[in-house]
């Protein structure tokens, strides 16, 4: 399994998914351009000493990614129209990408995903209750949540 950024904006949210990373030993790949520079002091913050532990691809754009994982399948994440989390298989060579914090995923990145993946928020904001609800969950929760799903389907499935 590996972890894709699409553009990442904020540099502790790609700290912390880092972090989640290295402690499910997982790839993360960085779909440029990003928000900050590699270099950025508050994304080695939020990774704390575990960098040496996280395996980063860098990628220069979308293409240059998806020609690259072409063997694989990859899995899109969105609050928009997706299968429910807990309803999705995950196999072990699955990239799950995430979108930026500020945009999430174009439709068009979302159509070259194999499938489209939304996390149950039951206090969701909508069209019918404009000011009530959230938007949104934190790229770096949103990350946690699906990492810990699809690592306890592809390891515990035959625990039983």
């Amino acid at each position: 399994m590996e972890i894709a950024l699409f553009e990442p904006r904020i540099p502790q949210n790609t700290g912390n998914i880092a972090r989640s990373c290295a402690a499910f030993n997982i790839a993360l790949n960085l779909i440029e351009p990003l928000g900050f520079k590699l270099e950025d002091k508050y994304l080695k913050r939020a990774g704390l000493d575990y960098w040496p532990l996280v395996s980063v691809n860098k990628y220069g754009n979308f293409d240059k990614f998806f020609e690259s994982k072409s063997t694989k399948r990859i899995i899109a994440f969105s609050k928009k129209n997706g299968q429910y989390l807990k309803d999705f298989k995950f196999q072990e060579d699955d990239v799950l990408l995430f979108g930026r914090e500020d945009s999430g995923l174009p439709n068009c990145i979302i159509d070259k995903s194999d499938f489209l993946i939304s996390i149950f928020m039951p206090n969701l904001q909508t069209e019918t209750n404009d000011h009530k609800g959230v938007r949104s969950l934190n790229l770096s929760v949103a990350c946690g949540i699906a990492i810990y799903e699809a690592h306890k389907q592809i390891n515990f499935q035959n625990s039983n």
